[in-house]
């Protein structure tokens, strides 16, 4: 048996972190991971969508070149080489959270990991069992896996995951994207930019349900002005096959029933934890609509025995992961000062063209928690960076408390915003008011100037709007 102060089960963006920061804090740290370092962003989400997502960004430019005073015959892509460029640029990242993980003195053990009992670990590889382990720590890590929908389940090849959507062997001429959050719009809008017929499908009221409504109906506008149809209020009765593709009917908001006709389709209806196969039944641990509940730290309800990332519930982003294991392992370490994890405060991010990110309460939810608010806004169609990069779509929204000038909320929809929200999600740590963003300099021309004209209009101030 080999002993260790923290055992990490699963590699993914939550332990890969985790492990490291142990290992930092002088904790004799091991690893188990039974696929792929880097866990399911790295390898089949977060990292190799980005670079499809830009392919499709470069073909959508590349096809307007018009617009800057360019002109360009035979314009075509390579769709192998699109996808094997974004699985070499994940495979280059696995080699690197290799790399960390040794030059931290992380053991990582390959193979498939269960709770034995108190603060042991058996790893099966190959269908035999490895040496055992033990540690007075233990941290699950093992993150989640798509949701299906009953009768409905995906076959690989007509029916989608984010999996194989993610490698096409061929475009579909016409794609039904079941599920409009972060997920489902991005693959919309990249199989969108490279050619194909869109139809999202969304059970809810809104697109985006995360989003402010207010970015969600804009962001709407603006894909379908693209051609992006989309069906809110819609539930999909049925999906079968028909010929090469799949024949669907759904039951629309005012009560009547379309059939499509789809090469094919993608389920992006959310994800669950994986908490089967891991021991979690011989101890006190307690599932909650498939995620395990824990505490404040991430303790779970066995003592000495931790959850983090998907596992432990949403919001499901990478870096509420990465940052729930350093949390996590810094307590386990008795490091002082520590804050618990503010959901609230975690940015959220959809990078669809245009992008969407956020980071606090919405307008909605500020109102609803009796928050008297100001609200400002500033489009991109008013910012000189913008126009002069072709995309004045979308704009930026702030929400403040109107009595202490707390900035409670930033909703944000346009070009880059994905890298702009962290200003927001910073000056919400730092516990900073209307005033102190007022009288901050953002340099010209930016896009980030936006964000301080949408600051100076929630309280009249607004100068080039």
């Amino acid at each position: 048996m080999e002993r260790f102060d923290v055992v990490v089960i699963g590699a993914g963006p939550g332990g890969y972190v985790a492990a490291i920061r142990a290992s930092q804090l002088g904790l004799r740290t091991a690893v188990v991971e039974r696929e792929h370092l880097g866990g399911i962003c790295l390898n089949w989400g977060c990292i190799p969508t980005k670079a499809l997502l830009r392919s499709a960004e470069i073909n959508h430019i590349l096809h307007d070149l018009d617009a800057y005073g360019f002109s360009a015959s035979d314009v075509h892509f390579d769709l192998d080489k699109i996808v094997e460029r974004s699985r070499r640029i994940a495979r280059r990242l696995t080699g690197g959270i290799k790399h960390l993980l040794k030059k931290n003195q992380v053991t990582v053990f390959d193979g498939t990991a269960r709770l034995d009992g108190p603060g042991r670990v058996c790893v099966e590889r190959d269908g035999a069992e490895t040496v055992p382990l033990r540690a007075r720590n233990l941290i699950l890590a093992t993150g989640a896996r798509a949701r299906t929908l009953p009768g409905i389940e995906p076959d690989g090849v007509r029916i989608w995951t984010y999996k194989e959507a993610m490698v096409p062997t061929a475009m579909p001429s016409s794609l039904l994207v079941i599920g409009s959050g972060a997920i489902g719009i991005e693959f919309a809008s990249f199989y969108h930019d490279l050619g194909a017929e869109v139809t999202v499908l969304e059970i809810l009221p809104q697109i985006l349900p995360a989003e402010d409504a207010e970015i969600a109906a804009a962001a709407r506008k603006i894909f379908e002005k693209r051609g992006i149809r989309i069906l809110t209020e819609a539930a999909l009765d049925s999906l079968e096959p028909q010929g090469e593709g799949l024949l669907g009917r759904a039951k629309l908001a005012d009560g009547s029933h379309e059939t499509l006709a789809v090469d094919r389709a993608i389920l992006a209806v959310g994800i669950r934890g994986n908490v089967e196969g891991i021991g979690l039944e011989g101890t006190r641990a307690v599932l909650d609509g498939g995620h395990v509940v824990v505490d404040e730290w991430m303790q779970t309800g066995e003592p000495g025995l931790f959850a983090i990332g998907d596992l432990a519930g949403p919001p499901w982003l990478a870096h509420k992961a990465s940052h729930e294991g350093v949390l996590c392992v810094e307590r386990i370490a008795g490091v002082e000062g520590l804050h618990p994890l503010a959901a609230e405060s975690i940015p959220g991010c959809t990078y669809s063209r245009p992008q969407i990110a956020s980071v606090g309460l919405s307008e909605a939810a500020a109102r609803e928690a009796g928050r008297e608010v100001r609200v400002g806004r500033f489009p991109f169609l008013a910012n000189g960076k913008a126009l002069g990069q072709g995309e004045s779509d979308g704009l930026v929204k702030t929400v403040f408390d109107a009595g202490t000038g707390e900035l409670l909320g930033a909703h944000m929809l346009g070009s880059e915003v994905t890298e702009l929200i962290q200003g927001f999600a910073v000056a919400r740590n730092l516990e900073t008011t209307e005033a102190e963003l007022m009288h901050t300099v953002f340099p010209h021309p930016t896009l980030s100037e936006a964000m301080h004209e949408a600051v100076l209009d929630a309280y009249g101030r607004a100068i080039h709007y």
